[in-house]
């Protein structure tokens, strides 16, 4: 199979750049729906397990997304810079970005480790001690094990989008929900086996088994990917059949790094201000935090629609940019923004009406759902703004123009939702209402402060197309 470029429809307008969009978005889609579930697995097992697991989880599963997002975000950077040279038809030069995310993978994964292995700053700024603090480290050594097959497979993922090619990542993706579970079963509960040479105990583990079955999936999902990767038809195109790895090279590096670490930069300040979240809220005891895990998965999942597009709108900007069609390349950007508010206020809406239903099948704990009920109530809005702020930081990525967004966020997200939200929870000022105390009040300002970055990026978005547009 040959790796063809995606040629633009004609008389193209919004329903066609949906139906362009939404071929390459729903692969995504249903992979990272796989991903998450990952997570939604290790909540709904470890909330059944005990809720001082949960409250690990909560807080170690905080701690793991700080510093895997970051480093993901910056080996991401593969996404614009192959995507413009697969539109351009640069095939072999594409293949070699792929080589150099690689080692740029195996780089941060050093730092990666070694930030989990020993958590000691992420405890004391979630002031979890004892029981909880124990367990916590448990579940992130663990997950110390995971990291490094967990940012390869984040090379593999964004080569194979920025070339039109996400389905053999889907397919992985559900391959491995497929062996979590059971594998999560066993370790999180314990189990005996009966053998031919008797009985075997394996231990009940609770939220420290959720990071061994994590680390042991996606080990066999790396070395998967990498055997498709030396073996399919399709990558000899890419020159990726040549030779088993290209060697380091110092300006592509570069060029990963200038792009990327903005990019990093720009998601770890998103994931820190609800990351931090949980940090905070830990310290008013077991069941807010609970209460919060939950909320988060569930917005987490919705997440992932907005997150899709924003991939597949990205991924279609970029190619067009180097096929040099910047016309096309900023009516998409602008369609898919369009199209992600769209469909976010939709999801949005539903989820907040069936927001019951939905966490009874969480927990059946009254006292869990009593504290994420009220979390739930500022869903419609923090959703469409989360869509609005991915579709136009991606698309703004497409461009290679990462620098300003991360001035946009580090003000709304962290000065407004995160600043603001300590503020409030804490009654730091002697008057917050008695609503927006906890939990509430991080929730509340964490929607105010995304809603600034939407409105700050889309109309950075809108100012740069209208740039392009005097100019094509």
């Amino acid at each position: 199979m040959s790796a063809a470029v995606p040629q633009p429809a004609s008389r193209p307008g919004i329903l066609r750049d949906a139906r362009r969009i939404a071929s390459l978005a729903w692969p995504l889609f249903f992979g990272q729906l796989a991903v998450l579930a990952f997570s939604t697995v290790d909540t709904v097992m470890t909330a059944r397990y005990s809720a001082v697991d949960l409250a690990a989880l909560a807080v170690g599963g905080a701690v793991y997304m700080t510093v895997f997002i970051g480093f993901m975000g910056v080996i991401l950077a593969i996404g614009p810079i192959a995507g413009q040279l697969f539109g351009a038809r640069q095939l072999v030069e594409t293949g070699k970005q792929l080589h150099q995310a690689i080692w740029l993978a195996l780089g941060l994964s050093v730092l990666g480790c070694l930030l989990l292995l020993f958590p000691h700053p992420f405890l004391a700024l979630s002031h979890a001690e004892g029981e909880v603090a124990d367990k916590v480290r448990g579940y992130l050594t663990g997950l110390a094990f995971a990291l490094p097959s967990a940012l390869l497979f984040t090379a593999f993922r964004g080569f194979n989008t920025a070339v039109s090619r996400p389905k053999v990542v889907m397919a992985l993706q559900f391959g491995a929900l497929v062996l979590k579970v059971p594998l999560n079963a066993v370790l999180v509960f314990g189990v005996d086996f009966a053998t031919p040479l008797g009985m075997l105990h394996v231990d009940a583990r609770g939220a420290a088994g959720c990071g061994i079955a994590t680390a042991i999936v996606m080990g066999c999902q790396w070395l998967i990917a990498w055997e498709i990767l030396r073996r399919d038809p399709f990558y000899a195109a890419f020159g990726l059949h040549e030779r088993f790895m290209s060697r380091p090279d110092r300006a592509s590096l570069m060029g990963l790094l200038r792009l990327g670490v903005p990019m990093g930069l720009s998601i770890g300040i998103e994931v820190t201000g609800f990351t931090f979240m949980a940090f905070f809220i830990a310290r008013l005891g077991s069941t807010p935090v609970a209460g919060h895990q939950i909320a988060v998965n569930l917005v987490s999942i919705m997440f992932m629609m907005p997150l899709a597009l924003a991939n597949a709108t990205s991924t279609l900007v970029a190619q067009r940019i180097g096929a040099e069609d910047l016309r096309d390349a900023g009516r998409i950007g602008w369609h898919g923004l369009q199209l992600g508010v769209v469909v976010a206020a939709a999801m949005g809406g539903s989820v907040y009406f069936a927001r019951e239903s939905l966490l009874n099948a969480y927990t059946q704990n009254e006292v869990i759902i009593a504290a994420a009920m009220p979390l739930l109530a500022w869903v419609m809005l923090f959703h469409i703004a989360d869509a609005a702020q991915t579709l136009a930081s991606f698309t703004l990525r497409a461009y290679k123009m990462a620098t300003a967004p991360v001035v946009i966020y580090a003000s709304a997200i962290w000065g407004v939702g995160l600043g603001g939200g300590y503020t409030l929870a804490f009654n730091m000022t002697g008057w917050t209402p008695d609503g927006l105390l906890g939990a509430q009040g991080f929730w509340a300002a964490a929607t105010v402060g995304l809603t600034l970055a939407a409105l700050g990026l889309s109309g950075f978005l809108i100012w740069m197309l209208n740039q392009q547009r005097s100019k094509a």
